[in-house]
């Protein structure tokens, strides 16, 4: 148990039996009446935000989210199977809860999984990997200064906006969080 007085970013809170992580808050002393806090909530399992607003000094109940150095090994049906690296215990992760992060995962790549009560809840990937382009039509001359883009497809299977100058068999670097293209690596 914690109370509002101890909110801050990233910490897990149960609410109602579900996982709700604080994505920000905001302590309120408003001229009359008592003191709150207002925060935005992200439900951990659905993606859902919603805002909510807490009494100051009341209690709300945190949870234990353990956070752990994984590696991540090979698919195995629907299922991932990741590498704590300092145990060497192997998990399997389901499809749903890597979700959106499988564009970007390679064999063999550090992520960070949270786990709670032995199930894993989400993977957090670093902000850019480095990823090899397979596939992406040749850039014709002179376009170079129009500053357009062009798919192309990365060794992971997701595709990406480039510029025009690209080719295939470059290593380029990529934003995990929006997929934008940032730039190439020597």
């Amino acid at each position: 148990m914690a109370t509002t007085n101890d909110l801050k970013n990233g910490l897990v809170l149960n609410i109602d039996n579900q996982l709700w992580t604080v994505v920000e808050f905001q302590h309120v002393k408003p001229g009359k009446g008592g003191a709150f806090v207002r925060t935005k909530l992200k439900n951990v399992l659905s993606g859902k935000v919603v805002d909510r607003t807490f009494n100051a000094g009341v209690k709300v109940e945190t949870a234990n989210v353990d956070k752990r150095d994984m590696q991540y090994l090979y698919r195995d049906g629907d299922d991932w199977v990741f590498m704590d690296t300092s145990s060497y215990d192997q998990i399997q992760i389901p499809d749903a809860v890597v979700g959106d992060s499988s564009r970007w995962l390679l064999e063999n790549q550090e992520a960070v999984v949270a786990v709670h009560e032995g199930n894993p809840l989400y993977i957090e990937l670093p902000a850019a990997v480095e990823l090899m382009i397979t596939y992406t039509e040749p850039g014709l001359q002179g376009d170079r200064a129009t500053g357009g883009t062009k798919p192309a497809t990365l060794e992971t299977g997701a595709e990406i906006q480039v510029p025009l100058f690209i080719e295939p068999d470059t290593k380029v670097k990529v934003d995990t969080r929006d997929g934008s293209y940032l730039g190439r690596v020597n």
